[in-house]
């Protein structure tokens, strides 16, 4: 029992003893002998039994019984019993007989049989309720996620069965999503080492080739030569796109945050993807908001996004399309949008373009060149920044990507 449970206990005394001693002088009109001692009676009962109550706290008396159905037994007789050892000594005390103090022990001895009676009856719901919790909690330890707790009421017993439940929600849940997690894993394991074997084989076939002397003729030797560096080029930006996805998915992917110009930004990018969309046919554009003012961002980062976003359109967009970049302000964001003239995404697919690995014609994506890391990498860095990115896309029609960065940096 703490320091304030005791001085809330002795405030308790005196006022029951004022309270008893008031009513006795008001209605029976005692002598002042009878007075002093049941005062002094009053006070022993209470130190006694606060006494009592401090120690059965001290040493955990209640929690010695096995069940709550027993404590409330416990309680009810040591209530029963405080009562009658209170009510007998008055009764001696206002000179009642012997046999008036034998009926009203008696009386009182009733009493407690049915206080007892009252106890367990009562309990028994307690009880139930306690009994479907522990139920519960060893369904769940088997496996059982789907375990309820029914909550039949708003006491203590109802809150615990409330908060049972919402923590097995909450299990729940993160258990779905660690299988969800895991279900990545494996279909990243699976993607990566498909996306390495296959070019790893083509290498060394070339390689073997050539050491074997099968290919002896400058022109082919040359041609494979080039082949290699580009698989080896390939091979290392997949590289560079796993060790880029690990820091996003540990949460330790450093920033580097600066006032830029997203003109600058997406004119450099452009510039540097020009060379891939002439070999296809494409048409780069770019238009930026004259108002727009430079951003907070890490400049390397987001050209990083860009560079994604528009490998993801040149690979999807057939020749003589068009693919435009354009930024616009959006009060406490600017607006940044990769459109093209491509295939567009299937309506089925738009939920799913931005998970890692995921390409609705896995053999064609091998073939341009995408390992399915882009889209994933280019959602992490524009989270990390404070922003969010989305698609929309009309298959026949092309495809906007769209991605926003806050005006003020995060942090």
């Amino acid at each position: 029992m703490s320091g304030r449970h005791l001085a809330l206990g002795v405030l308790t005394l005196l006022a029951l003893v004022g309270l008893v001693l008031g009513l006795t002088v008001a209605l029976l009109d005692p002598t002042t002998g009878d007075l002093v001692a049941l005062t002094i009676f009053l006070m022993i009962s209470g130190v006694v039994t606060i006494a009592l109550a401090v120690a059965g706290e001290r040493f955990a008396l209640p929690r010695r019984v096995g069940s709550i159905r027993g404590r409330m037994v416990l309680v009810s007789v040591f209530v029963s019993v405080i009562a009658l050892a209170n009510v007998g000594f008055v009764a001696l005390l206002m000179f009642l007989s012997t046999h008036d103090l034998a009926l009203l022990s008696g009386l009182l001895a009733f009493s407690l049989g049915l206080s007892v009676f009252v106890a367990l009856a009562w309990s028994q719901s307690t009880a139930r309720s306690m009994r479907e919790v522990v139920g519960a909690a060893r369904s769940i330890n088997a496996g059982n996620l789907d375990t309820r707790v029914p909550v039949e009421s708003l006491d203590e017993v109802g809150e615990l069965a409330t908060a049972f439940n919402a923590m097995v929600q909450r299990l729940q849940a993160s258990f779905g999503h660690e299988r969800e997690l895991e279900k990545s894993r494996k279909e990243l394991m699976g993607a990566v080492s498909h996306d390495l074997r296959t070019p790893l084989a083509s290498v060394r076939a070339m390689i073997e080739s050539i050491n074997d002397g099968v290919v002896t003729d400058e022109e082919t030797v040359q041609r494979y030569l080039r082949t290699i560096q580009s698989e080896v080029e390939n091979l290392s930006q997949l590289i560079d796109d796993l060790f880029e996805l690990s820091r996003i998915d540990a949460g330790v992917l450093e920033l580097h945050m600066e006032s830029s110009s997203l003109q600058d930004l997406i004119s450099d990018t452009l510039e540097s993807m020009a060379v891939q969309a002439a070999s296809r046919r494409l048409s780069l554009e770019g238009t930026v908001d004259q108002q727009l003012s430079p951003v907070v961002m890490d400049s390397h980062r987001v050209q990083r996004v860009l560079y994604n976003l528009l490998q993801n359109s040149i690979r999807h967009t057939p020749p003589d399309g068009t693919i435009r970049i354009r930024a616009l302000d959006a009060g406490d964001e600017v607006e940044v949008q990769v459109i093209d003239t491509g295939e567009g995404i299937q309506p089925q697919d738009l939920p799913r373009v931005f998970e890692r690995t995921y390409r609705p014609d896995r053999s064609r994506s091998r073939n341009s060149g995408g390992a399915g890391l882009g889209l994933s990498i280019a959602k992490g860095i524009v989270e990390a920044h404070g922003g969010h990115i989305w698609v929309g896309s009309e298959p026949g029609k092309g495809s906007v990507f769209s991605f926003t960065l806050p005006k003020i940096p995060v942090g």
